[in-house]
């Protein structure tokens, strides 16, 4: 008896799935650069929260993040 090689098909091709990871990846990267900027008395407060890396870069990376994460769940596999 011969065997017959059986073909398994995923939901996603393999750039999809390296897209999704791309995208997980710049989410974290956003929230990493979002923490940050406390004092360690409460009574003081702290003007590196208004930082350009806390209010403009870090939500731009989630967003994009975000962005890419439905664009690969969308972009149609060639495998």
């Amino acid at each position: 008896m011969a065997k017959e090689k059986q073909s398994v098909d995923f939901a996603f091709g393999r750039i999809n799935y390296i897209l999704m990871l791309s995208g997980i990846g710049l989410i974290l990267l956003g929230f990493i650069l979002m923490a940050g900027g406390g004092t360690k008395d409460p009574a003081v407060f702290s003007e590196e929260i208004f930082s350009f890396r806390r209010i403009t870069l870090a939500p731009l990376l989630v967003l994009s993040g975000f962005v890419l994460e439905i664009y690969a769940i969308v972009k149609k596999s060639k495998d």
